[in-house]
């Protein structure tokens, strides 16, 4: 058995540990450290995508306990993307914050490590008590994460988001007891055998099971009502910070994706759980998300409203998570993440040269250094305003032909596109604000190497992804093929052998 599955979890895990033990050596050491285990968690990564691009399903049992009962983690197609899009924007991150910010507070590498293994472990699992369990991981450091550097602004947001997860992982725990309780499995292949044979009596616990689980990783997601905590959250902590958060919204996402087609499938315990009421509050929350923007007074608020229209968007394509709609959203998410997160580190590099005027849209002068900045911007917001040529007009496109029916497509298509003529709107009005002002310019600063090198990897990523939207969209088919497949996904888990008996409640 090979034990690569698991490289991307332990690589950062064993490299926290060995920092927190060391404490407090030289800065350098601990940069070290860190960005090795990221590159090397990152190569790990690369291997699983090679793997799994061969069409087979790698299937990694600690302690060799076959599954359902022992620990599995997974590694489809869809698996190994979300593992490398962990990765990609982790490196950035973590490069952004050796300007300074990692210095603000301490174990900030250990804890950023902890992040990214918990983040990997969210992708990678393929039992639904153990996400809880890489959810708490990354929640934990998270928590730290947010009000590293102080400040009474990231105190009073990491108080209301500590206090939203905390009930979110209470309802997590409820909703897993319950499955258990009546399936008597949480391996996500096992629930897809166990769910059509729900028993009539058991019918209603189950569904409320699944609806409470199904709010959770809503909640992870930020999606209307859930929606109001991610601004003021994600705005507040620093820009290294907030561009890995991009991405941990996507762990709800990607989660109810996966248990909606693998173990929903034509359970009547789980049908209709969706719709009509998942796209309605998605739509709501790309037009909440847009109101944001346009209400926001910092270019991170921006941003952060902008993961706010990605959830939505993400969201309405996993209601109608046909495989045509799976591949689009598949294709967009990449770029929206990593989009999105370089459009926070951007705002903290913007902060760092305008002084007291920091990432704030009001006029002063130009920043320093307008090309290389003013042209990073301009890729950035031509890819989130999803205009042609970019990445992001191609996501946008196929999820407009892919995702919603009948009426619902009508919506779709008047609430995407007049969301991203919002979008275009503010961002270029802030473009004027920071880079055309004729006032004199802020003198010029040198870039340091790291963040200088972060900004270019993410501004980089929109090009990069158009030039090849062929095979990155042909990998998008095939990850979706694959997920919506299912019996090779529960073979590659179970075995072909006999059924299994399960434990059932008293």
């Amino acid at each position: 058995m090979s034990h690569l599955p698991i490289l991307p979890i332990l690589i950062p895990f064993v490299a926290a540990a060995l920092l927190l033990l060391l404490g407090r050596t030289a800065a350098p050491f601990h940069r070290t450290v860190a960005m090795g285990a990221m590159l090397l968690g990152a190569a790990s990564t690369l291997a699983l995508a090679s793997e799994a691009g061969t069409g087979a399903i790698s299937v990694y049992a600690l302690g060799n306990w076959r599954a359902p009962f022992g620990i599995v983690l997974v590694v489809d197609r869809l698996a190994a993307t979300m593992a490398m899009l962990v990765y990609a924007i982790a490196i950035p991150a973590l490069l952004m914050a050796t300007g300074g910010t990692d210095r603000l507070g301490r174990h900030f590498h250990a804890l950023f490590l902890l992040q990214v293994a918990g983040l990997s472990g969210a992708f990678l699992t393929g039992d639904l008590f153990n996400l809880f369990v890489f959810f708490e991981i990354l929640l934990l450091a998270s928590y730290a994460l947010l009000v590293h550097g102080g400040g009474a602004q990231r105190a009073q947001s990491g108080m209301a988001y500590v206090i939203l997860n905390l009930v979110g992982s209470t309802l997590f725990l409820v909703a897993v007891a319950f499955i258990y309780g009546t399936l008597g499995t949480l391996n996500m292949a096992d629930i897809a055998i166990v769910l059509p044979n729900v028993p009539a009596g058991d019918l209603a616990l189950v569904r409320t099971a699944f609806a409470i689980l199904a709010a959770v990783f809503l909640l992870k997601a930020a999606v209307l009502p859930m929606a109001f905590w991610l601004p003021h959250v994600y705005s507040a902590a620093t820009p290294a910070v907030g561009a890995l958060f991009a991405i941990m919204t996507k762990v709800g996402i990607v989660s109810l994706l996966r248990l909606s087609v693998i173990g929903f499938g034509t359970a009547k315990a789980t049908q209709g759980l969706l719709l009509p009421w998942l796209p309605v509050l998605a739509l709501a929350t790309i037009a909440l998300g847009t109101v944001g923007v346009f209400a926001a007074k910092r270019l991170a608020t921006i941003a952060a409203n902008l993961v706010l229209i990605s959830s939505g968007t993400l969201l309405f394509a996993v209601a109608f998570a046909d495989g045509t709609a799976t591949a689009a959203l598949l294709y967009y998410l990449p770029h929206t993440t990593l989009a999105t997160g370089g459009l926070f580190l951007l705002s903290g590099l913007l902060a760092e040269r305008r002084g007291e005027l920091g990432d704030r849209l009001v006029r002063g002068p130009s920043v320093g250094n307008r090309a290389m900045i003013g042209g990073a911007f301009a890729v950035l917001a031509v890819g989130l305003a999803a205009l042609p040529p970019l990445s992001g007009f191609l996501g946008k496109l196929m999820l407009l032909q892919g995702a919603g029916s009948g009426a619902w497509k009508t919506i779709w298509w008047g609430t995407l596109l007049l969301s991203g003529l919002g979008v275009t709107l503010v961002l270029s009005r802030s473009a004027s604000l920071l880079f055309w002002q004729p006032e004199t310019p802020f003198p010029s600063r040198p870039f340091g190497f790291g963040p200088g090198l972060a900004l270019v990897l993410l501004v980089v990523v929109g090009p990069a992804l158009t030039i090849g939207a062929a095979p990155v969209a042909g990998w998008a088919r095939a990850a979706s093929e694959q997920l919506h497949a299912r019996d090779p996904y529960v073979s590659a888990v179970l075995g072909d052998g006999p059924d299994t008996e399960r434990e059932r409640r008293p």
